[in-house]
């Protein structure tokens, strides 16, 4: 935690038995150690790169300090002026620009489709930027969070601005925490060349993360740690590195425990950005209400349902998110989506709606008038479980206390709205063959043969919802249900979705299919011209090995009368 967060405290009133827990209770959470993770380093030698149209381009330029080498890339033809004092000039139309901090590559459109490096053009001896401030109308890297070194001006003269500041700053060696892990072995993006759960893809807003098939590969130079693939991946294969979930809600409990046992009473804990939510807040301390507890995160999108539901089984009364005026459309998006999802599942236990809150107020008084709502909360008993940074144990283990606490008995189960992390997979018995290709690309294991019979299984407690078994399913015999299934020995029990008798090889007596399949594949072969004979057509009734046996000796047999 910072220095400036721990100066917080100086400015939040304390004049209630609230106000003085929540004092010791935020410096029990700052004291919380952080696991140390990675960190990816730039190298930047300043030299920048400014693309625009001449009469926008052309007077940055000569605004930028004699100190900072620059280039400048003229998008609507050759400048009346010439080349502007101190800087090197290339004249085109952009066809390419990709990259980061100390590592962006630029071309031009030349003849025919050939494509002009400008780095080259500009006699640079290294083959790319360092930064780029861009004067496009649309700008040439869309994402909602652009990469480190790059400025957007049109998307605000606060850009033009902040590039005049920062650019002689941006020359030499910068570093930043790796912000996630990611684990391919429980990915559900893909199995055998189809494609199932994209969360992480959609909700990234820095375009850091691209699709491997059946997996994912994160740049660890264009994440920025906005972490809503963190947040919306529903098997936990992507993980926030810093700081941990097992570390954040080891503070969090630690920081509650604290309020309490200071005559605090019923904590309302306040997420938000470290920078750009930090800014939002500090004007709004001195009239915090006292029982409201502000805890910085990296990224408030970062958190997903199983830090909010386990907050609340540690005791919170309630969980806000602040985003503010800036957070990235995608973030919003996604957290209202998991939002939805986890209100659902609370409500269905009696729980009041405002449990979990998204706050994106316009200022500080819009965020007061929030925070100052009633709340109508149960006070729970706190639930005690440590975490393992494993999303749906920790999913498992919040939801469980909160059931056991719940103010009302919940029905058997909730229906979720597309898109949740939770359900059931349906089953059309009569179109299904057992085939077992369902099974076969299940990254959870919620789908399950039985080896010693025609039998499909099902775990919902596993199932995440990807999908991946609706596409592998040749029948189109599988539907997927979301909801939440309440009881744990339901969930977690395995359930039979279909079975059938199984078919036995007319030779040896081993079970080798159903005896469906075996029937249809009959049916279809019917007037196949090589199955025509009952030879033939009875080998299809005999497994692998006594069929192979059964044309050897055919052969034989046919050897031998000649």
């Amino acid at each position: 935690m910072t220095t400036a967060e721990a100066n917080w405290l100086e400015d939040l009133s304390a004049e209630t038995p609230d106000g003085r827990a929540r004092g010791s209770a935020l410096q029990a959470f700052l004291s919380t150690e952080q696991s140390p993770t990675s960190l990816v380093s730039y190298q930047s030698r300043g030299e920048v790169l400014v693309i625009g149209p001449g009469d926008q381009a052309l007077p940055f330029v000569e605004e930028l300090d004699d100190g900072v080498p620059a280039t400048v890339l003229v998008t609507d033809g050759q400048p009346a002026g010439g080349k502007p004092r101190g800087a090197r000039m290339v004249c085109g139309k952009v066809s390419q620009l990709a990259g980061y901090l100390g590592h962006y590559a630029a071309a031009i459109s030349g003849a025919g489709d050939k494509q002009l490096d400008v780095a080259e053009l500009a006699g640079l001896p290294r083959p790319h930027f360092d930064l780029v401030v861009d004067f496009s109308e649309q700008p040439l890297l869309g994402f909602q969070t652009p990469p480190f070194g790059y400025y957007p001006v049109a998307r605000g003269a606060h850009w033009r601005t902040r590039a005049l500041e920062e650019l002689p700053d941006m020359g030499g060696e910068f570093e930043k925490p790796k912000f996630f892990n990611y684990d391919p072995d429980i990915c559900a993006h893909g199995n055998s060349g189809l494609s199932g759960c994209t969360r992480c893809l959609d909700g990234c807003t820095t375009g850091a993360i691209q699709s491997l098939g059946d997996q994912v590969e994160v740049d660890p130079y264009l994440c920025q740690g906005v972490g809503v693939c963190v947040s919306s991946c529903p098997t936990g294969a992507m993980t926030y590195a810093y700081p941990s979930l097992r570390d954040l809600l080891r503070g969090v409990r630690r920081m509650l425990q604290q309020y309490r046992e200071q005559g605090g009473g019923k904590p309302v804990l306040l997420f938000h950005d470290r920078e750009a939510g930090s800014a939002l807040l500090k004007d709004a301390l001195p009239g915090l209400p006292e029982h409201v507890l502000p805890v910085a995160v990296e990224e408030v999108g970062s958190l997903g349902a199983d830090a909010w539901l386990a907050t609340l089984a540690y005791g919170a009364a309630q969980v806000c998110l602040l985003g503010h005026q800036d957070t990235p459309p995608r973030v919003v998006k996604a957290m209202r989506e998991e939002l939805g999802h986890a209100r659902a599942i609370l409500g269905g236990m009696g729980y009041p709606r405002q449990a979990v809150e998204w706050l994106q107020p316009a200022g500080p008084e819009a965020l007061l008038v929030a925070l100052r709502a009633p709340l109508n909360s149960p006070q729970i008993r706190p639930a005690g479980f440590e975490t393992f940074d494993e999303k749906r144990s920790t999913l498992r283990l919040a939801l469980e206390h909160l059931l056991a606490e719940a103010p009302d008995t919940p029905p058997p189960a909730v229906a979720l709205r597309e898109g949740a992390p939770f359900g059931q997979v349906l089953v059309d018995a009569e179109a299904c063959t057992l085939c077992m290709a369902c099974p076969q690309v299940c990254p959870t294991r919620a789908l399950l043969d039985n080896p010693e019979a025609p039998q499909l299984r099902f775990v919902e407690d596993q199932c995440v919802q990807c999908g991946l078994c609706e596409q592998a399913c040749p029948e189109d015999a599988i539907t997927l249900e979301p909801r939440y299934l309440y009881a744990e020995s339901e969930r977690r029990q395995p359930r039979i979705l279909n079975e059938e008798e199984p078919f036995c090889c007319e030779s040896c007596g081993t079970p080798f299919g159903t005896r469906s399949v075996i029937e249809r594949m009959l049916e279809n072969l019917e007037g196949h011209r090589m199955f025509q004979d009952e030879a033939q057509r009875r080998r299809l009734r005999m497994c692998g090995d006594c069929r192979v046996k059964d044309m050897f000796k055919a052969e034989y047999q046919a050897g031998g009368e000649q």
